[in-house]
């Protein structure tokens, strides 16, 4: 079990990044979340078996057509008993 918490910045809010990624994450049997955080910036924070965060970490640093990631920090988190994956208010 891995879980990461990564920050997206760049053109990644108003783009579908949020609903896509949380599509990505289902798709991989992923539990966590996403929400925007300030004006240019998506955190993410999932968890699951090594080879499909590395997968959710790839399809992060492109996102959905319209998004353009400038950066994506990812650190390691101490995995929790979380299930499913939502999309969260921003913060």
């Amino acid at each position: 079990m891995r879980r990461i918490r990564a920050i997206a910045t760049g053109r990644v809010q108003g783009v579908g990044y949020r609903v896509s990624a949380q599509r990505d994450a289902e798709r991989l049997g992923l539990a966590g979340w996403v929400r925007n955080v300030g004006a240019d910036r998506v955190e993410i924070d999932a968890q699951g078996d090594a080879e499909s965060i590395e997968e959710l970490i790839s399809w992060l640093r492109q996102g959905p057509p319209l998004a353009r990631v400038a950066e994506l920090r990812v650190e390691e988190r101490t995995p929790d008993a979380s299930r499913g994956f939502e999309v969260r208010p921003s913060a």
